[in-house]
């Protein structure tokens, strides 16, 4: 076993030169009984927007405080130890700003083994030792209560998790051992693998508690002085601590092994086996059972060295800091003072997209929102599929009575144009055709105020020619969802070449305040999300046209990471969708794009996808394998798996590289970001940019790299670049 108390730190220093160190202050506290309680206070002596972290130099200094204090326990000077944080804050986790500098495996060992020395010392202090979760407790801010001996939260804390997997990591510093031990193995799989890949999903204070992994729960007001009592009675042994989630023998013979196959199996038909860090914390959570401590800090040593150490942790830094700063600080937009105030929402369309639009600004903006249609039978049909959403949430009790019924009052629906008269913002979700959009638009700008800014939501069309009818195109913006609306993060504001500042910043402004990341994007064919997917959809199409089966295809796409294979992913967007995006893209640059004649016969037959009853997939249809065997390519030859996963690498550079000297955005960031968040491009992966980097794609298609490798850590080459460079 690993003896800690041998092993050298102050190399890691080094990494903490500009550490905003949290410090570990100390003072007494005299319980009711009389014992005295040593109270730490982690504190990094910033204000609240900056929370508490942990880094080398913090960890050794908390180190040496408990040193001291298992000397002053020795010495009958003190009953307990407890350990908290600042208003609102325990502590958001080790701090990772440096860590993808860690130049070895080595290096990222002696981190690891530094969290474990630290916090294995709360349970060796020779007195019990009470963690105080008074707030935001994340990654190594949970550990400290799970290495503890006794711990309770404050039921006003909003923020506790182990969000390690999510950043291609694990719980490193007894997360992974100690948790499910606490708690068991299925209520641990969710908190360390399953909320995490679900866009990083934290517990509430309630959860957490019921989970188990806390002992008590006080409120915020008297939170500090009721656990301090609480503790009291722990000690004097009037307070008995119960933990009825903990696993006993039967759990860990028969229960244990059979969570750990059905999460493997989930795993493996949601994300994949590309991604690394749910596996190595799947393995890490199995081993757990045998309940031994100390050869499981040991296992977690090593796991997170060898992922500190890898591509895809330092990938997941590079889009963890995409998301967290760039998203929220977008490239080119105007100042945010010229952005108009939208106090009325007019939606044209009735149908499921244009109701899913009406839904969201109703509940994010909270101003009265209108929808039409062709006719009161459309109108009607979404206005009940709005009013059965505000229901369920109601139910689910997402909406207090008075919220849902001020919402159910601000929707109406109408063919009465003339009720648009008023409208600040009108955005058009009706059918994918240039006309059609033309002469709505045209239409209503003769109803509308001339200070109101219509808005489209055009996928791949040209936001300039939609506008052609209009007298004021500057007040004409692309505003593009992706499915699901309500779920899916990003919106692509197009700027045509009339589109005015103030268009563009009351469109980033009305994004915000819906609660997603806007990029801005040149008008474009397909912008940047479908310009990228097209590539994939297509190459994936001409090699099955070529007369490679769909299975070789989706198992070729494979080490891509994405959320789903190609024939998934056009089941999803709808075969006729998915050949109009391609026809669009092929009309717009003939020679780079494909078109694939047999994806509309499939679409007219009506089925690509076979499933059963339960609706879950059973392969491709029987049907779509036999039009496309009779319509193959004259003279094709089926391809290699190597052979399509290059040529959608080296399609993916080559429309990237293009989009950057067309200046469709303004740096790669921009085009990771929006294939992040707008389609579900892996964080692992860290951005499809880096990702062709290290394959050799950007250097095989035009002789250089989109980043220097150093930035995001991707000096090596990927084993399905071995297979295809």
């Amino acid at each position: 076993m690993t003896d800690y108390s041998k092993i050298d730190f102050s190399p890691l220093l080094q990494f903490s030169d500009d550490e905003v160190v949290t410090h570990s202050f100390v003072k007494d506290v005299a319980l009711p009984s009389g014992k005295r309680l040593a109270l730490i206070t982690l504190d990094n002596g910033r204000d609240h927007t900056r929370p508490s972290t942990l880094g080398p130099a913090t960890l050794i200094e908390l180190s040496g405080v408990l040193d001291e204090l298992t000397k002053r326990a020795a010495a009958g000077e003190i009953d307990a130890v407890g350990i908290t944080g600042k208003p609102f804050i325990l502590a958001a986790g080790a701090d990772l700003s440096k860590v993808t500098e860690i130049p070895s495996r080595d290096a990222a060992k002696l981190l690891a083994q530094l969290g474990h020395a630290t916090y294995l010392k709360l349970g060796k202090l020779g007195v019990p030792s009470f963690a105080f979760v008074n707030g935001l407790a994340l990654g190594g801010g949970v550990e400290i209560p799970l290495n503890s001996t006794y711990r309770t939260v404050d039921s006003s804390a909003a923020a506790i998790a182990l969000p390690e997997v999510f950043l291609g990591i694990i719980p490193g510093w007894g997360g992974a051992t100690l948790l499910p031990n606490l708690i068991g193995i299925e209520n641990a799989l969710k908190v360390v693998i399953e909320n995490p890949l679900k866009m990083n999903r934290m517990l509430s204070a309630k959860d957490a508690y019921e989970l188990g992994i806390f002992d008590a729960m006080f409120d915020h007001v008297n939170y500090l002085e009721d656990s301090l009592k609480w503790a009291d009675g722990v000690l004097a042994g009037s307070t008995k601590v119960e933990r009825p989630n903990q696993p006993g023998r039967i759990e860990r013979t028969v229960k244990w092994p059979v969570a750990i196959k059905i999460a493997r199996d989930s795993l493996e038909s949601r994300i994949g086996t590309v991604p690394k860090s749910p596996y190595v914390a799947l393995d890490l959570l199995s081993k757990a059972k045998d309940g031994d401590i100390e050869a499981g800090f040991a296992r977690e040593d090593d796991a997170l060295a060898d992922l500190i150490s890898g591509d895809q942790f330092a990938a997941s830094i590079y889009a963890f800091n995409l998301v967290q700063h760039r998203a929220k600080r977008p490239v080119g937009a105007p100042d945010k003072s010229l952005a108009k105030k939208v106090g009325k929402v007019g939606v044209i369309g009735a149908g499921l997209m244009a109701s899913q639009f009406a839904l969201l600004f109703l509940r994010r903006l909270e101003v009265p929102v209108v929808i039409t249609d062709l006719d009161q039978e459309r109108v009607d049909k979404g206005l009940a599929y709005i009013h059965d959403e505000l229901q369920k949430l109601a139910d689910k009790g997402r909406l207090n009575p008075d919220q849902h019924n001020k919402l159910k009052g601000l929707i109406s629906g109408t063919t009465d144009r003339s009720q648009y008269a008023d409208c600040d913002w009108v955005i058009e979700a009706v059918f994918e055709e240039l006309s059609v959009k033309q002469d709505v638009f045209a239409e209503f700008e003769k109803i509308v105020s001339p200070e109101a800014v219509f808005a489209t939501n055009t996928s791949s069309l040209s936001v300039d020619a939609i506008g052609a009818k209009l007298e004021h195109p500057e007040r004409l913006v692309g505003f593009h969802f992706f499915n699901p609306v309500a779920v899916m993060p990003l919106i692509e504001v197009v700027k045509a070449p009339q589109t005015d500042d103030t268009t563009v910043a009351t469109a980033m402004a009305v994004a915000k305040n819906l609660k997603k990341n806007a990029i801005i994007t040149t008008d474009s064919t397909g912008f940047v999300v479908n310009r990228v997917l097209a590539k994939v959809l297509g190459e994936s199409m001409r090699a099955v046209d070529d007369g490679t089966p769909f299975s070789v295809v989706d198992e070729a796409l494979a080490p891509l990471g994405l959320p789903m294979p190609p024939s998934v992913l056009l089941d999803l967007v709808g075969l006729k969708v998915g050949a109009h995006v391609l026809d669009t893209h092929h009309a717009a640059w003939p020679d780079r794009f494909y078109r694939s004649e047999n994806l509309h016969r499939v679409a007219a037959a009506g089925q690509l996808i076979e499933k059963d009853a339960k609706g879950k997939s059973k392969g491709v249809s029987k049907e779509a394998e036999r039009i496309v065997k009779a319509n193959l390519n004259p003279g094709a030859t089926p391809h290699t798996k190597e052979q399509v996963l290059q040529a959608v690498q080296d399609g993916f550079t080559e429309e990237v590289h293009r989009m950057l000297e067309e200046g469709v955005v303004s740096a790669p960031e921009d085009i990771d970001l929006a294939l992040i968040l707008g389609a579900g491009f892996p964080f692992q992966m860290g951005g499809l940019t880096p990702y062709l980097d290290r394959v050799g794609a950007s250097e095989r298609v035009f002789g250089g790299t989109f980043h220097d490798p150093r930035i995001v850590g991707a000096e090596t080459r990927s084993r399905e670049a071995q297979l295809v460079g």
